[in-house]
């Protein structure tokens, strides 16, 4: 590989060359130069207008579906997606078949994704079998290269995720919780408003996820340990997240790009593309989401890539199977809804320094010598999203056909 990159701005604020323009020229898998006007012979050039460059984009949270929904997605072809959004790292959720909850499971995913043009950071489950019922082998699977404990959107009950935090605190373990009691609104599926009424669809409301929400906080203020809340939606949630971290709990939490774009409203087209979970949320709670990710509260931004096939999506409303295959599109999401509310440098690091953070592992740094693990973009232009240009086995995106903001350059 002999890449030179001409004229990108950088953004990394662990970077010497923060905020300046420079040529990068990327060689054997490091950063061989970095300069002005650098002369590399042979290479292939990435020059466009407006060209920045960051540490490698990470997403905490994606299905590959491997092993055992192959028709769906495998690992060659998720990471091909991630990949093409930009991704360098992806953070694969645990709810395979069989699924992820020993030592062999992770030496599986790690060993099958050693060739593939992304790093896959593999999660184990929380619970054996995602079961809910007795806790998995999370220090075999810490030790095996697990980088947190999840049973992905599956209920967890309350003396299980205490013990999960009191025994995770002893190696240092992250717990990625969700927070959703399928309790308070059984069978509903979309977020409780004015659409849901007009709809006549029976509604999840704010009460399903921040009443969770704060269970799982008291119980990590009584247990201690770390803990990442994967999706939040709602306003009130970000006001108990802030709350949270302001009196001193070590928790994260990340948002979908999809809440950020799209709203309960849409759903008047019954496209159930947009049937996802959590629900998509009324425009309060996008403008608090917004203003969390502008004052830091929210530490990440992620895909929640949920490919599923045409005969899981494709069908009435009731009957369809929840999620997104969005990871291709995580950075033009999010800066279509967000450009003019949000800095570019804000929605940046919300995909590379704050996942990298969260997982407690390092960053790669624009200098010379460091990895070539960086993502080249531009918030200018459009990107077009089409089936011939679509990496995904899945076809599940709402912006199939469409044009969003935003170009990311890869090789």
């Amino acid at each position: 590989m002999n890449i030179l990159i001409r004229s990108a701005r950088v953004l990394d604020p662990a970077s010497s060359h923060h905020g300046k323009r420079v040529d990068i020229h990327l060689q054997r898998g490091r950063i061989a130069g970095i300069g002005r006007s650098l002369k590399v012979s042979g290479a292939r050039v990435i020059e466009e207008d407006d060209l920045f460059v960051s540490p490698g984009w990470i997403d905490l949270r994606a299905n590959f579906r491997d092993p055992g929904m192959e028709q769906k997605e495998n690992l060659l072809s998720g990471a091909a997606a991630a990949r093409a959004g930009g991704f360098r790292t992806v953070v694969l959720m645990p709810s395979t078949q069989p699924v992820v909850d020993s030592k062999p499971a992770i030496e599986y995913l790690l060993s099958s994704s050693r060739s593939l043009p992304v790093r896959v950071l593999p999660t184990g489950a929380l619970s054996a079998g995602l079961e809910g019922k007795q806790l998995a082998g999370m220090y075999d699977m810490h030790r095996a290269g697990a980088v947190a404990f999840t049973d992905d959107k599956a209920p967890v009950g309350t003396e299980l995720l205490v013990r999960a935090l009191e025994y995770t605190a002893d190696f240092g373990g992250l717990i990625m919780t969700f927070p959703h009691d399928p309790g308070v609104s059984p069978g509903a599926m979309m977020h409780e408003g004015a659409s849901s009424t007009a709809l006549g669809l029976r509604g999840i409301p704010a009460l399903a996820e921040e009443l969770r929400l704060h269970r799982d906080l008291e119980i990590l203020r009584y247990c201690g340990g770390r803990m990442h809340v994967s999706l939040i939606s709602t306003a009130g949630s970000v006001d108990l997240i802030r709350k949270a971290k302001r009196s001193g709990l070590q928790v994260t939490c990340a948002v979908a790009a999809h809440q950020l774009f799209y709203l309960d409203e849409d759903l008047h087209s019954f496209d159930t593309n947009l049937k996802v979970l959590p629900p998509l949320r009324g425009s309060a709670d996008r403008k608090a989401l917004i203003k969390g990710l502008q004052d830091g509260t929210i530490d990440a931004i992620c895909s929640d890539h949920s490919p599923e096939d045409h005969e899981h999506k494709v069908l009435e409303w009731d009957y369809a199977g929840y999620g997104i295959s969005g990871i291709q599109g995580v950075f033009h999401t999010a800066l279509t809804a967000a450009e003019d509310k949000v800095e570019l440098e804000t929605i940046v690091n919300c995909l590379s320094s704050g996942p990298a953070a969260i997982l407690g592992i390092s960053a790669n740094v624009v200098e010379e010598g460091h990895s070539d693990d960086l993502t080249v973009f531009s918030p200018s232009g459009t990107t077009a999203f089409t089936r011939e240009s679509w990496k995904s086995r899945s076809l599940n995106f709402p912006a199939m056909g469409k044009e969003l903001k935003g170009r990311v350059f890869s090789w």
